[in-house]
Protein backbone atom coordinates (compact mmCIF):
# COMPACT_ATOMS: atom_id res chain seq x y z
CA UNK A 1 0.00 0.00 0.00
CA UNK A 2 1.08 3.62 -0.59
CA UNK A 3 2.28 5.69 2.14
CA UNK A 4 -0.69 6.68 4.39
CA UNK A 5 -1.13 10.17 6.10
CA UNK A 6 -4.55 11.55 8.45
CA UNK A 7 -5.79 14.65 8.28
CA UNK A 8 -7.90 15.59 11.43
CA UNK A 9 -10.45 18.39 11.03
CA UNK A 10 -10.49 20.67 13.80
CA UNK A 11 -12.38 24.18 12.28
CA UNK A 12 -15.27 24.33 14.53
CA UNK A 13 -16.49 26.32 17.24
CA UNK A 14 -18.52 24.25 18.62
CA UNK A 15 -21.57 26.65 19.36
CA UNK A 16 -23.74 24.56 20.67
CA UNK A 17 -21.77 23.71 23.83
CA UNK A 18 -21.35 27.63 24.61
CA UNK A 19 -20.44 28.87 27.39
CA UNK A 20 -17.92 25.83 27.63
CA UNK A 21 -16.85 26.44 24.06
CA UNK A 22 -15.53 29.48 22.56
CA UNK A 23 -14.03 30.62 19.38
CA UNK A 24 -10.27 30.77 21.87
CA UNK A 25 -10.64 27.85 23.10
CA UNK A 26 -13.65 25.70 21.20
CA UNK A 27 -14.68 22.14 22.26
CA UNK A 28 -11.90 19.96 20.94
CA UNK A 29 -9.44 21.57 23.58
CA UNK A 30 -12.17 20.49 26.18
CA UNK A 31 -12.28 17.14 27.78
CA UNK A 32 -15.85 16.96 27.63
CA UNK A 33 -16.15 13.05 27.72
CA UNK A 34 -12.95 11.19 29.10
CA UNK A 35 -10.44 12.97 30.44
CA UNK A 36 -8.13 13.88 27.58
CA UNK A 37 -9.60 16.91 25.22
CA UNK A 38 -11.23 15.50 21.96
CA UNK A 39 -8.10 16.57 19.85
CA UNK A 40 -5.99 14.38 22.11
CA UNK A 41 -8.57 11.67 22.05
CA UNK A 42 -8.14 11.89 18.22
CA UNK A 43 -5.19 11.37 17.78
CA UNK A 44 -4.33 8.95 19.98
CA UNK A 45 -6.90 7.08 17.98
CA UNK A 46 -4.52 6.42 15.05
CA UNK A 47 -1.67 5.22 17.23
CA UNK A 48 -0.16 2.10 15.95
CA UNK A 49 -1.69 3.00 12.68
CA UNK A 50 -0.95 6.25 11.25
CA UNK A 51 2.80 7.84 11.75
CA UNK A 52 2.69 10.84 14.07
CA UNK A 53 4.70 13.07 11.13
CA UNK A 54 2.02 12.05 8.80
CA UNK A 55 -0.29 13.01 10.98
CA UNK A 56 -2.34 16.57 10.72
CA UNK A 57 -4.67 18.97 11.58
CA UNK A 58 -6.15 21.56 9.97
CA UNK A 59 -7.63 24.22 12.76
CA UNK A 60 -8.33 28.01 12.44
CA UNK A 61 -5.25 30.33 12.94
CA UNK A 62 -6.32 31.99 16.54
CA UNK A 63 -6.15 28.44 18.20
CA UNK A 64 -2.75 26.69 16.49
CA UNK A 65 -1.29 27.52 19.56
CA UNK A 66 -3.51 25.84 22.08
CA UNK A 67 -3.93 23.02 19.75
CA UNK A 68 -0.21 22.44 19.39
CA UNK A 69 -0.18 22.80 23.04
CA UNK A 70 -3.09 19.80 23.52
CA UNK A 71 -0.91 17.48 21.28
CA UNK A 72 2.61 18.47 21.54
CA UNK A 73 3.64 15.44 19.42
CA UNK A 74 2.70 16.98 16.77
CA UNK A 75 5.35 18.86 14.61
CA UNK A 76 4.50 22.99 14.19
CA UNK A 77 4.25 21.91 11.09
CA UNK A 78 1.60 19.46 11.21
CA UNK A 79 -1.18 21.62 13.02
CA UNK A 80 -2.21 24.03 10.19
CA UNK A 81 -4.34 27.28 10.39
CA UNK A 82 -6.95 28.46 8.26
CA UNK A 83 -7.07 32.18 8.13
CA UNK A 84 -10.65 32.18 7.87
CA UNK A 85 -13.68 29.67 7.97
CA UNK A 86 -14.49 28.48 4.52
CA UNK A 87 -16.29 24.80 4.86
CA UNK A 88 -15.08 21.47 4.77
CA UNK A 89 -14.49 21.63 0.48
CA UNK A 90 -11.41 24.50 1.31
CA UNK A 91 -10.10 22.31 4.41
CA UNK A 92 -9.84 19.22 2.68
CA UNK A 93 -8.37 20.95 -0.40
CA UNK A 94 -5.64 22.40 1.55
CA UNK A 95 -5.46 19.06 3.19
CA UNK A 96 -5.09 17.40 -0.45
CA UNK A 97 -2.31 19.97 -1.04
CA UNK A 98 -0.53 19.41 2.01
CA UNK A 99 -0.18 15.37 1.42
CA UNK A 100 0.22 15.90 -1.94
CA UNK A 101 3.68 18.14 -1.24
CA UNK A 102 4.42 15.66 0.81
CA UNK A 103 3.47 12.73 -1.33
CA UNK A 104 1.96 12.49 -4.49
CA UNK A 105 0.95 8.72 -4.43
CA UNK A 106 -0.41 9.05 -1.20
CA UNK A 107 -3.38 7.27 0.74
CA UNK A 108 -5.67 9.90 3.46
CA UNK A 109 -8.16 9.87 5.77
CA UNK A 110 -9.95 12.61 6.71
CA UNK A 111 -10.98 12.86 10.07
CA UNK A 112 -13.03 14.88 12.59
CA UNK A 113 -11.99 16.11 16.14
CA UNK A 114 -15.03 16.69 17.81
CA UNK A 115 -16.65 12.55 17.48
CA UNK A 116 -16.31 10.52 19.94
CA UNK A 117 -16.23 6.60 19.11
CA UNK A 118 -15.76 3.15 21.22
CA UNK A 119 -14.35 -0.45 19.80
CA UNK A 120 -10.83 0.96 18.95
CA UNK A 121 -9.78 -2.01 17.56
CA UNK A 122 -13.05 -1.69 14.75
CA UNK A 123 -12.41 1.98 13.96
CA UNK A 124 -8.75 1.27 13.24
CA UNK A 125 -9.81 -2.08 11.33
CA UNK A 126 -12.21 -0.06 9.07
CA UNK A 127 -9.64 2.40 8.12
CA UNK A 128 -7.37 0.53 7.47
CA UNK A 129 -9.05 -1.48 5.08
CA UNK A 130 -10.61 1.75 3.87
CA UNK A 131 -6.80 2.83 2.85
CA UNK A 132 -5.72 -0.13 1.36
CA UNK A 133 -9.23 0.08 -0.73
CA UNK A 134 -8.38 3.51 -1.37
CA UNK A 135 -5.06 2.64 -2.52
CA UNK A 136 -5.95 -0.18 -5.02
CA UNK A 137 -9.16 1.96 -6.54
CA UNK A 138 -10.03 4.59 -8.18
CA UNK A 139 -13.00 5.37 -5.11
CA UNK A 140 -13.52 8.29 -3.31
CA UNK A 141 -14.39 6.19 0.48
CA UNK A 142 -16.89 7.65 3.16
CA UNK A 143 -18.01 5.95 6.83
CA UNK A 144 -21.04 5.72 7.68
CA UNK A 145 -22.17 4.15 10.93
CA UNK A 146 -25.37 1.84 11.48
CA UNK A 147 -27.99 4.22 13.17
CA UNK A 148 -29.06 2.87 16.86
CA UNK A 149 -31.93 5.54 16.50
CA UNK A 150 -34.06 7.84 14.58
CA UNK A 151 -31.46 10.91 14.97
CA UNK A 152 -32.60 14.49 13.58
CA UNK A 153 -29.09 15.65 14.03
CA UNK A 154 -26.65 13.91 12.06
CA UNK A 155 -27.30 13.79 7.82
CA UNK A 156 -27.46 10.24 6.68
CA UNK A 157 -25.73 7.96 3.50
CA UNK A 158 -28.19 5.78 2.08
CA UNK A 159 -26.63 2.78 1.04
CA UNK A 160 -26.79 0.46 -2.11
CA UNK A 161 -25.62 -3.16 -2.87
CA UNK A 162 -22.36 -4.55 -1.01
CA UNK A 163 -19.37 -3.56 -3.02
CA UNK A 164 -16.84 -5.69 -1.47
CA UNK A 165 -16.86 -7.31 2.01
CA UNK A 166 -12.77 -7.37 2.73
CA UNK A 167 -11.39 -8.30 6.47
CA UNK A 168 -14.23 -8.00 8.29
CA UNK A 169 -14.99 -4.75 6.89
CA UNK A 170 -18.54 -4.20 4.81
CA UNK A 171 -18.49 -2.02 1.77
CA UNK A 172 -21.32 -0.92 0.12
CA UNK A 173 -21.95 1.60 -2.86
CA UNK A 174 -23.95 4.67 -1.88
CA UNK A 175 -26.03 6.06 -3.98
CA UNK A 176 -27.25 9.77 -1.94
CA UNK A 177 -26.03 11.86 0.69
CA UNK A 178 -29.40 13.39 2.69
CA UNK A 179 -29.46 16.66 5.31
CA UNK A 180 -30.37 16.24 8.46
CA UNK A 181 -34.16 14.52 8.60
CA UNK A 182 -37.23 15.27 10.21
CA UNK A 183 -38.34 12.32 13.19
CA UNK A 184 -40.65 10.96 10.74
CA UNK A 185 -38.21 10.64 8.06
CA UNK A 186 -35.47 9.21 10.42
CA UNK A 187 -38.27 6.73 11.94
CA UNK A 188 -38.49 5.87 8.01
CA UNK A 189 -34.53 5.65 7.29
CA UNK A 190 -34.14 2.99 10.03
CA UNK A 191 -36.84 1.10 9.20
CA UNK A 192 -34.96 -0.19 6.07
CA UNK A 193 -31.64 -0.47 7.29
CA UNK A 194 -30.12 1.14 3.78
CA UNK A 195 -29.42 3.86 5.56
CA UNK A 196 -26.56 5.49 7.58
CA UNK A 197 -25.53 8.22 9.52
CA UNK A 198 -23.16 10.68 7.94
CA UNK A 199 -20.01 10.56 9.94
CA UNK A 200 -18.13 13.69 7.96
CA UNK A 201 -14.94 11.05 7.39
CA UNK A 202 -13.81 9.93 4.06
CA UNK A 203 -10.79 8.10 2.27
CA UNK A 204 -9.02 8.69 -0.98
CA UNK A 205 -5.82 8.46 -2.51
CA UNK A 206 -4.60 11.82 -3.99
CA UNK A 207 -5.28 10.53 -7.51
CA UNK A 208 -8.96 10.15 -7.20
CA UNK A 209 -9.77 13.16 -4.87
CA UNK A 210 -7.61 15.24 -7.55
CA UNK A 211 -9.30 13.51 -10.57
CA UNK A 212 -13.21 14.09 -8.77
CA UNK A 213 -12.19 17.50 -7.70
CA UNK A 214 -11.60 17.98 -11.72
CA UNK A 215 -14.48 16.96 -13.08
CA UNK A 216 -16.26 17.31 -9.92
CA UNK A 217 -15.59 20.88 -8.64
CA UNK A 218 -12.63 22.77 -10.90
CA UNK A 219 -12.91 25.94 -8.38
CA UNK A 220 -11.95 23.51 -5.57
CA UNK A 221 -9.22 21.84 -7.82
CA UNK A 222 -7.45 25.02 -8.82
CA UNK A 223 -7.34 25.68 -5.08
CA UNK A 224 -5.65 22.69 -4.10
CA UNK A 225 -3.02 23.56 -6.70
CA UNK A 226 -2.17 26.69 -5.78
CA UNK A 227 -2.11 26.03 -2.04
CA UNK A 228 0.12 22.57 -3.17
CA UNK A 229 2.49 25.15 -4.97
CA UNK A 230 2.69 26.82 -1.39
CA UNK A 231 3.08 23.94 0.45
CA UNK A 232 6.22 22.67 -1.47
CA UNK A 233 7.89 26.15 -0.68
CA UNK A 234 6.62 25.71 3.24
CA UNK A 235 4.49 28.73 2.67
CA UNK A 236 0.79 27.20 2.84
CA UNK A 237 0.00 29.83 5.73
CA UNK A 238 0.71 32.23 3.27
CA UNK A 239 -0.90 30.53 0.38
CA UNK A 240 -3.94 30.47 2.64
CA UNK A 241 -4.41 33.87 3.17
CA UNK A 242 -3.91 35.14 0.27
CA UNK A 243 -6.50 32.71 -1.39
CA UNK A 244 -8.79 32.33 1.28
CA UNK A 245 -11.12 35.67 1.14
CA UNK A 246 -12.23 34.94 -2.04
CA UNK A 247 -13.08 31.23 -2.61
CA UNK A 248 -16.50 30.08 -2.03
CA UNK A 249 -18.04 28.89 0.98
CA UNK A 250 -19.23 24.82 0.51
CA UNK A 251 -19.38 22.22 2.39
CA UNK A 252 -17.44 18.71 0.61
CA UNK A 253 -21.00 17.17 0.48
CA UNK A 254 -22.29 19.85 -2.07
CA UNK A 255 -19.05 20.18 -3.81
CA UNK A 256 -18.17 16.67 -4.57
CA UNK A 257 -19.99 14.14 -2.88
CA UNK A 258 -23.32 14.64 -4.08
CA UNK A 259 -22.21 14.88 -7.39
CA UNK A 260 -19.22 11.49 -8.04
CA UNK A 261 -20.81 8.56 -8.62
CA UNK A 262 -17.37 6.69 -7.66
CA UNK A 263 -18.26 6.28 -3.93
CA UNK A 264 -18.05 3.41 -1.55
CA UNK A 265 -19.36 3.33 1.94
CA UNK A 266 -17.78 1.62 4.47
CA UNK A 267 -20.18 0.42 7.26
CA UNK A 268 -18.82 1.34 10.85
CA UNK A 269 -19.93 -1.16 13.28
CA UNK A 270 -17.44 0.99 16.00
CA UNK A 271 -19.08 3.23 18.23
CA UNK A 272 -19.77 6.51 17.16
CA UNK A 273 -21.14 10.19 18.70
CA UNK A 274 -20.82 13.53 17.31
CA UNK A 275 -21.64 14.91 20.68
CA UNK A 276 -23.11 17.59 18.78
CA UNK A 277 -24.67 19.53 21.61
CA UNK A 278 -25.08 19.53 25.18
CA UNK A 279 -27.89 16.67 25.13
CA UNK A 280 -25.59 14.17 23.78
CA UNK A 281 -23.71 13.81 27.65
CA UNK A 282 -26.71 11.64 28.12
CA UNK A 283 -24.90 8.78 25.97
CA UNK A 284 -21.52 9.07 28.12
CA UNK A 285 -22.26 9.62 31.68
CA UNK A 286 -24.51 7.56 34.08
CA UNK A 287 -27.17 9.44 35.28
CA UNK A 288 -27.93 10.09 39.30
CA UNK A 289 -31.13 7.96 40.96
CA UNK A 290 -33.65 11.26 39.47
CA UNK A 291 -32.63 10.58 35.80
CA UNK A 292 -29.65 14.02 36.35
CA UNK A 293 -26.27 14.32 34.54
CA UNK A 294 -24.07 15.40 36.44
CA UNK A 295 -20.55 17.16 35.48
CA UNK A 296 -18.94 18.63 38.23
CA UNK A 297 -20.36 19.91 41.22
CA UNK A 298 -24.66 20.18 42.02
CA UNK A 299 -27.15 19.03 44.27
CA UNK A 300 -30.24 18.51 43.81
CA UNK A 301 -33.65 18.94 45.24
CA UNK A 302 -37.01 17.03 43.47
CA UNK A 303 -35.50 17.61 40.28
CA UNK A 304 -35.41 15.30 37.44
CA UNK A 305 -33.58 15.09 33.89
CA UNK A 306 -31.99 18.16 33.86
CA UNK A 307 -27.96 18.25 32.56
CA UNK A 308 -25.55 20.05 34.72
CA UNK A 309 -22.21 20.92 33.93
CA UNK A 310 -20.47 22.86 36.89
CA UNK A 311 -16.82 22.09 36.99
CA UNK A 312 -15.69 25.27 39.02
CA UNK A 313 -18.57 25.89 41.53
CA UNK A 314 -21.69 24.16 42.98
CA UNK A 315 -24.88 24.74 41.19
CA UNK A 316 -28.06 23.82 43.20
CA UNK A 317 -31.40 22.93 41.52
CA UNK A 318 -34.35 22.43 43.31
CA UNK A 319 -37.61 21.54 41.62
CA UNK A 320 -37.26 21.64 37.77
CA UNK A 321 -37.19 19.23 35.31
CA UNK A 322 -35.63 18.81 31.51
CA UNK A 323 -33.06 21.66 31.75
CA UNK A 324 -29.48 22.30 30.91
CA UNK A 325 -27.63 24.45 33.30
CA UNK A 326 -23.93 25.22 32.30
CA UNK A 327 -21.17 27.15 34.46
CA UNK A 328 -18.29 27.76 32.99
CA UNK A 329 -16.03 30.87 32.65
CA UNK A 330 -18.16 33.08 34.31
CA UNK A 331 -21.55 32.49 32.50
CA UNK A 332 -24.48 31.06 33.22
CA UNK A 333 -26.56 29.23 30.76
CA UNK A 334 -30.25 27.92 31.55
CA UNK A 335 -31.89 26.25 28.66
CA UNK A 336 -34.67 23.62 28.30
CA UNK A 337 -33.09 20.56 26.77
CA UNK A 338 -35.74 20.56 23.82
CA UNK A 339 -34.03 24.30 22.88
CA UNK A 340 -30.29 23.00 22.82
CA UNK A 341 -30.06 23.43 19.25
CA UNK A 342 -30.36 27.00 19.69
CA UNK A 343 -28.06 27.71 21.68
CA UNK A 344 -26.04 28.60 18.37
CA UNK A 345 -28.70 30.88 17.66
CA UNK A 346 -27.84 32.74 21.02
CA UNK A 347 -24.33 32.68 20.35
CA UNK A 348 -24.97 34.65 17.33
CA UNK A 349 -26.98 37.03 18.75
CA UNK A 350 -24.69 37.92 21.37
CA UNK A 351 -21.99 38.46 18.76
CA UNK A 352 -24.42 40.55 17.10
CA UNK A 353 -24.69 42.99 20.19
CA UNK A 354 -21.20 42.91 21.09
CA UNK A 355 -18.65 41.30 18.79
CA UNK A 356 -15.18 41.63 21.05
CA UNK A 357 -17.38 40.04 23.83
CA UNK A 358 -14.84 38.03 26.21
CA UNK A 359 -17.52 35.85 26.87
CA UNK A 360 -17.86 34.47 22.77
Amino acid sequence: MNSVYAVIMAGGRGERFWPLSTSRRPKQLHDLVGDKTLIEQAVERLEGLIPIERIFIITTADIVEATLAAVPQLKPENVIGEPCGRDTAAAIACAAAVVKSRDDKAVFAILTADQVMGDMDRFQATLRTGLQLASERDILVTIGIQPTFPATGFGYIESGNIYVEKDTVTFRLAKRFIEKPDIEQATAYLETGQFFWNSGMFIWSVASLEKAFKKHAPDTHYLMEALRRYAEQNEIQKGMELLYPDIEKISIDYALMEKADNIVMACGSFTWDDVGCWSALENHFKPDASGNTIIGDATTLDSESNIIYSKDRLTALIGVQDLIIVQADGVTLVCAKEEAQRIKSLVKKLSEEDPESPFI
